[in-house]
């Protein structure tokens, strides 16, 4: 009788599990059993050209500069996104939670449409917005005496430009969940705070950060998990160029596997990606832990 609650818990559970462990722990573990061989083109003509290489894959790749180039573009990528993000979502949530914020609904939905927009449309509209000769960021800059900017063909301004587009394009997801957040504060400390005389600043210094703790930890964890795995904005608007300085590890991921065919190398760079991901998230969420505890 005490198993029967489990067993009904596995039987409801199950699809899901099972759907689950075909189309996501088969495929991981094919890719990681891929990254141990040297499967290339040659092997897709005749398996019987495959060979095991062990963590071959692996050290070839920690020396090979471009892969390094393309974590060093990347991590700038997140070094410099991530805080922006997160810093125009706060703004936005607490503007809209404020008190005297009107049609609320209505710019909540206007401003997470980008969410659900189409990347590589976004991308495309961007790509034109920012054209040297008759965009629409240079005809602005134009009337104020600025000259033209190569913003996609110029590596210092490259990889800000796909930094903005990333930015407008998932702060809305962040937004919603600081507003979740923001309103589950009490507001009788804020009421508190005002009586004794406590500043807007202060109080969100002491008052609204602290109470977003969880929260902002959460949203760190996931922006960073998603701003690793950039992809879509460079492909579509710089195709990795100029100089490579738009060259992402997932860029580098399908260069290797789908333009060399070298998809050995190409499992092993999402694997190295993968456990980069892990030791960062994991440390964040160590550190968030820590200033919990203190």
């Amino acid at each position: 009788m005490r198993f029967r609650p489990h067993l009904a818990g596995w039987i409801f559970a199950g699809p899901a599990l099972i759907v689950l462990g075909v189309f996501f722990g088969l495929p991981v573990l094919a890719a990681l059993l891929l990254s141990l061989t040297d499967f290339d083109l040659y092997a897709l003509a005749d398996i019987g050209n495959l060979r095991f290489v062990g963590f071959g894959n692996y050290l070839d790749l920690l020396q090979t500069p471009m892969f390094w180039k393309s974590l060093a573009n990347t991590s700038y990528f997140v070094v410099v996104g991530v805080p922006l993000s997160i810093a125009v979502s706060l703004s936005t949530a607490m503007l809209l939670n404020a008190p005297v914020a009107r049609a609320k609904a209505l710019f909540r939905t206007a401003l997470f449409a980008p969410v659900v927009t189409t990347l590589v449309a976004v991308a495309v509209v961007w790509r034109y917005l920012f054209h040297t000769s008759y965009g629409l960021v240079n005809w602005v800059l134009g009337h104020f005496g600025i000259a033209p900017i190569d913003w996609l063909g110029d590596p210092t301004w490259a990889m800000p430009t796909i930094i903005l587009l990333a930015v407008w394009k998932n702060f809305g997801y962040n937004m919603v969940i600081f507003i979740a957040g923001l309103q589950a504060i009490p507001q009788d400390l804020y009421e508190a705070a005002r009586i004794d005389g406590a500043s807007r600043w202060r109080q969100f210094l002491h008052i609204t950060l602290p109470m977003l703790g969880p929260v902002l930890l959460v949203v760190g964890v996931i922006t960073i998990s998603g701003y690793f795995q950039l992809f879509a904005e460079p492909y579509v608007m710089t195709r990795g160029d100029p100089l490579q300085s738009t060259v992402s590890v997932l860029y580098f991921m399908f260069e290797e596997g789908f333009r060399w065919w070298n998809l050995g190398r190409a499992s092993a760079v999402a694997f190295l990606l993968f456990l980069i991901i892990l030791a960062v998230t994991t440390l964040l969420l160590r550190l968030g832990r820590r200033k919990e505890l203190v």
